[in-house]
């Protein structure tokens, strides 16, 4: 009889104690993310053909998978500087301005002029292309200290003292580049946004090096406990010896400087720089890819990994409704009521009232 009691405590005790570790799993902030990507990945399984079909051509790895990720590259450096801004309890509305005037200042300064070398017609840069990648960066982190200025000097609401980049941002890059589509012939600024590297898209390592950079600063130092202080409460973190201004500078500078790597990824993807349509609603894609993957709109805790699977499930979405042959205006009302669904489950309110519906 005790064994057969025995017996019977045996899958009791497991299923109790496996119980917990499952929900505590089905918890985890990346659940959702990683769960809704799986989806997308499954749909296009389905219906797309040869969509895990991947080929090698020329030593270069070629297929879906790869272009989405090559496509993703720059949404993925924009989220992660969107991040930290977030987490602070701000927004950087001018993301998207910021990548205009990065590929704007590049563009202009590489350009490509043909020259006749030992009797070969060959384009040269402009100015030496370290110096021109330099200036679009320094410009970059120049609109930066504006807005960290406007928002952690004068004390401006984040989303007032962004708009007013993104207005002048914008215009500033039609003004360099007279409105026009500047184009760049030099070849070795292609590599940048074009290129491969051991098979793979050159884009997807400079992602991956920013976010390891990233990662190890807010693992390895003070810096990632300092921004959720700030993010959860800016006024007791400030009681508390934090620099807050500092902090809040720095983030919106280097939110920026994510941008301007992105835009100059752009432009040398597209070899020119289109400074009408560059980077246009990129702020809306990154702040879309942050709360995607898990981080809250009111600040505080962030999660980078969730910012880079936010960022695969947004071009995994563009790729999957371009492939079935929907019309693109669908995609900004499919991402319209993924926004609406995040901020609702991001609502205390809405979740309070599903508990008690339950109840």
């Amino acid at each position: 009889m005790s064994a057969s009691m025995d017996s019977k405590l045996i899958p009791d005790t497991a299923a109790s104690a496996g119980s917990p570790m499952l929900a505590g799993l089905l918890r985890h902030p990346l659940v959702r993310p990683l769960g809704a990507l799986a989806v997308l990945l499954l749909i296009d399984f389905l219906l797309v053909p040869g969509f895990f079909k991947l080929e090698i051509k020329d030593g270069h790895l070629y297929g879906a998978l790869i272009d989405i990720i090559n496509r993703a590259a720059p949404l993925m450096l924009a989220a992660l500087g969107m991040t930290l801004v977030i987490a602070t309890r701000g927004v950087d509305i001018s993301v998207g301005a910021v990548v205009a005037i990065s590929g704007a200042v590049a563009a202009i300064l590489i350009g490509g002029k043909m020259v006749v070398v030992d009797g070969v017609s060959q384009y040269v840069s402009n100015v030496p292309m370290v110096w021109a990648l330099c200036a679009a960066m320094g410009a970059a982190l120049l609109c930066g200290a504006w807005n960290g200025l406007l928002v952690a000097g004068l004390g401006l609401q984040p989303i007032i003292a962004t708009l007013i980049l993104m207005v002048a941002g914008r215009g500033l890059a039609q003004l360099l580049t007279d409105g026009q589509i500047v184009t760049v012939y030099y070849k070795p600024f292609f590599f940048l946004g074009g290129g491969y590297l051991f098979g793979l898209p050159f884009s997807l390592y400079i992602a991956a090096a920013m976010f390891v950079l990233l990662a190890l600063l807010m693992k390895k130092t003070a810096l990632g406990l300092f921004i959720e202080s700030v993010g959860i409460n800016p006024v007791a973190s400030r009681l508390a010896g934090i620099r807050t201004a500092a902090l809040i500078f720095f983030v919106y500078m280097f939110c920026s400087a994510c941008a301007g790597l992105a835009g100059l990824m752009i432009a040398s993807n597209i070899k020119s720089a289109d400074a009408n349509n560059a980077g246009l609603l990129l702020e809306l894609d990154a702040i879309l890819a942050v709360t995607l993957g898990g981080t809250s709109l009111a600040g505080g805790k962030f999660s980078l990994v969730g910012s880079v699977i936010g960022a695969l499930i947004i071009q995994t979405l563009t790729y999957t409704i371009y492939s079935l042959g929907v019309p693109p205006e669908v995609n900004m009302v499919v991402k319209s009521i993924v926004v609406f669904l995040v901020c609702l489950s991001q609502s205390p309110q809405f979740r309070r009232m599903l508990r008690m519906s339950k109840s």
